[in-house]
Order: structure tokens, then C-alpha cells, then sequence
């Protein structure tokens, strides 16, 4: 179960003579770690409250394995290179909601002997990605830009540093953890090594499309300057191959991306709950209008 996005309300059921689940897969979330900010309802009943529905039901359906994408926003700023060993300071809602359930399915596991895995990932990018989204997968997002033909949207001076992480060295860890008894109810930081620059990732994404880079710098957001994690305990118990490196998953991307074509920017569908110091780049993007908090 997980994919698309659970519904954040109501009761879940299974269909009537549905066979036991051994194992159940939640990487269902919006994930946009920003925005969660100014949709605060909506990130906690989509990101918290549906997550808790899925968790009930497997207590009741007695399965044998939860496993849970979580991400590094748990650990808020200032504590690089991000471990498992740190105690977790979210920042923004979207990291609160995604600790939230964390803690959960360890009190699950506790009360009900519900077993776990959970991974962090981050930065996340590779084909089959939504590149229309304008307010998260800042290579998706640079990557329509260039086939807009439009600028590289860059938030303050572009400094902020990140491991960019190809789904290839993410996903195939996550199917294999149920089998892995050394997953069991542990956390997992997973993905890339190496941080890069917002910066040099727009002269990557530039190089791979073979077209001048071309940056717009917008009003800087509040948001972790520098994120990336160590992943030795990752390697430990899954002996991964080694990461993709940032210049050939781009390239891989790119191919896929113009296949498809650009897109147009599809805004967030609902309310914005809280407007006040909403970045102006997104206002623009929004299907609504704001809503203004008296």
C-alpha cells in the first residue's frame, strides 16, 4: 500500500476475503517541505493523520512489516552530515508530520509488536519525476524551466547545498528491507553522498540540456541551508552499490524529460491556509488566490 496520496480522513478498510498483507510500503506524502508552511491543515491530515489510518489497519490486519518513507527534514538545521544518531529537530511542519508518524510506529511496535523500517530520504530525482511542480524536485523544476526556455529559478544566492539522491539508489533498498533482518525497526538514512551547490546543480542541468546557464535569483525563503546524511549504516546492512553520480542521473533525467516535454506549472490545488510571507514566485503559480488570515 502507499503510492498517490492516502486519504487524510474517514475509516480504511479492507475489501471483505482480502488476503493478509505481509508487508506494507507507505511512501504516499505531499512533499513539499517549503509550502508545508502555509498549508499546515493540510500537510498534518494528509502527511500525519492518513499515515495513522494506514498504521491502524495493519495492527488490525496483523502484517508483518511497516515500511515507511520518512525524510531528513526530521533533523531540522545544523547538524551535518545528517545521522541516525541525531535527535531529530524538525523545522517545518512537513519534517513534524514525518517525525510524528516515526514515533508512532515505534509506540506501535511497542504496544502491538507492529515491525517497522524507515528510511530518510532525500532530494530524490530520476525519470517518471513531476516535472510541473513548481514548488519542490528543484531539478524537475530546472529541467522544464530549460525546456520552457525560461530562467533557472533560484531562491537567495544559490549556495544552499544538497545530496541530490537518483531513485535508482533509493528505491531498490526499500523493496529489499522487509527481507533484511537487520532492518528490523530500524531507521535508515538513504541516498547521495556528495552536496552540491543550487549553483552547480543549474550549471548540471544546464550542461546536460547543452545550453548556456541562465539563473533568476528570487527573494531567498526560509528553508535548511545545507542538508546531506551519512549513510554508513545504510551500508552496513543493504551493501549498496555505489551512489550514481550527480552528472550521469542528470543526463539519464534529461533524456526522459525531453521525451516527454515541458509542462506547464501546476499550482497547489487547494487553499492557502496562512499567506503572510508566502515567497511572491509562488503566489504567482497558485490556482486560488490566497486566503488572507485576518
Amino acid at each position: 500500500m502507499g503510492g498517490g496520496r492516502p486519504q487524510g480522513r474517514g475509516v480504511l478498510q479492507l475489501p471483505v476475503g482480502a488476503r493478509a498483507l505481509r508487508y506494507v510500503y507507505h511512501l504516499g506524502a505531499y512533499a513539499a517541505e517549503g509550502l508545508s508552511h502555509f498549508v499546515r491543515r493540510f500537510n498534518y491530515e494528509t502527511n500525519l493523520v492518513a499515515s495513522i489510518n494506514l498504521i491502524n489497519l495493519a495492527i488490525l490486519h496483523k502484517v508483518e512489516r511497516f515500511v515507511f518513507a520518512s525524510s531528513i527534514a526530521v533533523y531540522g538545521a545544523g547538524q551535518t552530515p545528517m545521522s541516525e544518531e541525531l535527535t531529530p529537530q524538525p523545522e517545518d511542519p512537513y519534517g513534524v508530520s514525518k517525525y510524528a508518524v516515526e514515533l508512532d510506529l515505534r509506540a506501535a511496535q511497542h504496544m502491538f509488536d507492529l515491525e517497522y523500517t524507515v528510511f530518510r530520504p532525500h532530494n530524490v530525482y530520476g525519470e517518471r519525476q513531476n516535472i510541473a511542480d513548481p514548488y519542490r524536485n528543484v531539478i524537475g523544476i530546472f529541467m522544464n524551466a530549460v525546456m520552457r526556455g525560461e530562467p533557472l529559478p533560484v531562491f537567495g544566492d544559490g549556495r544552499q547545498t544538497r545530496a541530490f539522491s537518483h531513485i535508482d539508489d533509493v528505491a531498490p533498498l526499500i523493496a529489499r528491507s522487509p527481507l533484511m533482518t537487520g532492518a528490523r525497526n530500524e531507521v535508515f538514512n538513504v541516498g547521495a553522498d556528495v552536496p552540491y551547490s543550487i549553483l552547480e546543480l543549474a550549471e548540471e542541468v544546464s550542461r546536460a540540456f547543452d545550453v548556456p546557464v541562465n539563473t533568476e535569483h528570487l527573494l531567498a525563503r526560509n528553508e535548511v541551508v545545507h542538508a546531506f546524511s551519512d549513510h554508513s549504516k545504510a551500508r552496513r546492512v543493504f551493501t549498496p552499490p555505489e551512489p550514481i553520480a550527480l552528472c550521469d542521473g542528470i543526463a539519464r533525467m534529461a533524456q526522459w524529460v525531453l521525451e516527454q516535454g515541458a509542462r506547464p506549472p501546476v499550482g497547489f490545488p487547494g487553499e492557502i491556509e496562512v499567506a503572510e510571507k508566502l515567497p511572491p514566485s509562488w503566489t504567482a503559480s497558485l490556482s486560488e488566490p490566497p486566503h488572507r488570515t485576518s
